[in-house]
């Protein structure tokens, strides 16, 4: 089996498929200082599709899956399944439904799917009468990829302006009140199968405040969550929206990641990413019991129907995110990391790496804007938070900074009223 990428989520995969007793073979390419621990790196560039297929044959890998939203939306997907390999990751004609924010909101649009009001604006004046018509907070994001930070939510019209220039072609929506969450669901572009929600903090510094980062940081179960939330969002978002692609001969298989408000009106799709989400994978798959690598194949090759459902743990996970100086900006590379094994001591936690790699001495040293994830694992969110926090502590590094509010039940995205979801019909 061969894992696709090089990042913290990929190290999450990596290390939940080197427990599966199923997995006789495990690559990653080209993984990370993480990966090497668990499986076999191997150099490549994730957006060749020649190079990964013939990688793909070198491995006689039987199952690629592919972690990170660029190769999907080049079709790698596509080229390692027309060379006859199963791939678990959407066709980059599915993918387009994260590659493109105003495709997304045409397929919503379509399949009665609820999101913000939005329009799509090419030219400054088309931003301009957008942004009248919304009004603050003002919410502009870049239409094609952007590595998690091509949002700007801002009450500052110059920035808002400023962020939609630099972009080009934009979404600008309303503003959608309420915290958000994420839900994950396997498909095989007919049978949605549903996981568990997580929430993640967008923003760089506490309290939810800085510029859009790519995560740092999530947490699993919800407690305010009702318990028919998984059942009525598959039914109001991700079940729609599959058949809706499916319509339009771009069949989705793989994972469909939605982003939700949940607004004083109701919930609202906020996005749809087309890989596993991270930093939310990583407690997700720190609470899974169902070995993964069977979901993986099933959903790859048209069997989803026949998986039984996931089974999940009573516990809870909290994943804190180290990140580089400078971070989400330009950052220090090359800085030596200490106190991984330290914090690999702490009971209930275990360090997955993002960004980092080896110097010619053999030290770790980061290598990215998002060096490390440290996830906690405990019978309920407070140790979970607790064992995470003091592995957190023990990591060593020149300017790194991580927030220190993660899954805080007085954080401002924790514990708002619900409202609840029921199925469009």
């Amino acid at each position: 089996m061969l894992v696709l990428g090089g990042g913290g989520r990929e190290h999450a995969l990596c290390r939940a498929l080197a427990d599966d007793r199923e997995v006789t073979d495990l690559a990653c390419a080209p993984g990370n200082a993480g990966t090497a621990g668990v499986a076999t790196n191997h150099p490549v560039s994730v957006t060749d599709g020649a190079a990964v297929v013939e990688l793909v044959g070198n491995l006689a890998a039987d199952l690629v899956v592919v972690g990170p939203e660029a190769p999907l939306v080049a079709g790698v997907a596509d080229e390692v399944r027309a060379a006859g390999v199963p791939c678990f990751g959407p066709s980059a004609a599915a993918a387009h439904l994260e590659g493109s924010k105003a495709f997304a909101k045409e397929i919503m649009a379509a399949a009665g799917v609820p999101t913000a009001e939005s329009r799509v604006c090419a030219a400054k004046e088309e931003v301009t009468e957008a942004l009248d018509a919304f009004g603050p907070p003002y919410v502009v994001k870049n239409d094609g990829l952007a590595g998690g930070k091509g949002v700007v939510v801002t009450e500052d019209r110059s920035t808002a302006e400023s962020h939609a220039a630099a972009c080009g072609r934009v979404v600008v929506e309303e503003y959608l009140d309420g915290p958000e969450l994420s839900l994950f669901a396997l498909t095989d572009g007919t049978t949605v199968l549903p996981l568990q929600p997580a929430q993640d903090y967008k923003r760089i510094h506490d309290g939810d405040h800085g510029p859009n980062t790519g995560g740092m940081g999530a947490y699993s179960p919800l407690p305010w969550a009702p318990p028919t939330l998984v059942e009525d969002v598959a039914g109001a978002v991700l079940q729609p929206t599959v058949d809706e692609m499916r319509r339009r001969g771009r069949p989705y298989a793989g994972l469909l990641y939605a982003g939700l408000a949940l607004t004083s009106g109701g919930p609202k799709v906020v996005e749809f990413n087309a890989r596993f989400g991270d930093p939310e994978t990583q407690p997700l798959l720190a609470r899974l019991r169902t070995p993964l690598a069977p979901l993986l194949h099933a959903t790859a090759t048209g069997e989803l129907a026949a998986a039984p459902p996931p089974r999940w743990s009573a516990a809870a996970a909290v994943t804190v995110v180290i990140a580089a100086e400078g971070y989400p900006g330009a950052v220090a590379t090359g800085d030596v990391i200490d106190g991984v094994e330290e914090a690999e001591g702490v009971l209930g936690a275990y360090v997955l790496h993002a960004g980092t790699a080896r110097d010619e001495a053999g030290r770790l040293v980061s290598a990215g804007g998002r060096v490390l994830n440290i996830v906690g694992v405990g019978a309920d969110l407070a140790e979970a938070r607790t064992n995470a926090y003091d592995g957190a502590a023990r990591i060593r590094m020149r300017g790194a900074q991580y927030r220190t509010d993660i899954a805080a039940p007085r954080s401002r995205l924790w514990g708002y009223e619900w409202v609840q979801i029921r199925p469009t019909t």
